[in-house]
Order: structure tokens, then sequence, then C-alpha cells
């Protein structure tokens, strides 16, 4: 896996409950494990399955290498449809965070605004 540019901390606890940002059709989300979330609400087709997914914002603060320290105002995942990282769904609701981008260029396509 690419490395970040970023000291990325571990923001998010197993359990959280998390607003999708993409129109993948999950509306929220629960972490079940480091790398999977677990549809709860969203369409019926969705609800109960496990899908990988990506944390594209967080809201505890991370410090970039540049100096600089990041936050958002809410916690937001992208679900993937496959291991090489390709969304599920077209399009991205609000913004992205830059590592994303870095790792991640097939959901940053998609994504509205990078920062």
């Amino acid at each position: 896996m690419k490395a970040i540019s970023a000291r990325a901390t571990a923001g998010l606890n197993l359990g959280a409950k998390v607003v999708s940002a993409d129109n993948s059709g999950a509306e929220i989300v629960r972490i079940v494990s480091v790398k999977r979330g677990k549809g709860k609400k969203g369409v019926p087709d969705m609800k109960g399955k496990v899908f990988d997914a990506i944390v594209i914002r967080q809201k505890k603060p991370y410090r970039r290498l540049n100096g600089e320290r990041i936050m958002f105002e809410d916690n937001a995942v992208a679900i993937l449809k496959d291991e090489k990282g390709n969304p599920k769904g077209t399009k991205i609701k609000g913004p992205i965070a830059r590592e994303v981008q870095e790792r991640w260029g097939s959901v940053a396509k998609i994504a509205s605004i990078v920062y």
C-alpha cells in the first residue's frame, strides 16, 4: 500500500457510526473492523452487508508533514466496490483529504473538492 504524506491518527473507534459521503446507497455505516464497514441504513439491497470503505474525512485533527494540522467538521467514508480501490458511487458530497487523493486516485476523481 502506498504511504501518505501525513501522520494520520486513529480518530474513529470500532462501532462508530459514520456518514457515507458518496451516492452508493448507504447512508450511515458502522465500523466493524479496521478495514471493513457495515451498512445499517439506506437502500435495502445494501442493508446488513459488509463492504470495504475509505475514511475521507475525520473530526480528529492530524498533522501533515509540512507542519499544518487538518480536521473536518464531520466523519465520512466512501464505499469501495473492489479491492483495487474503485468507488461504488459516482459522486462524493463534500471535501476529501489530500491524503486520500495520494493513495486512491479513482476516489479523488469523483470528489468535488480536495483539501
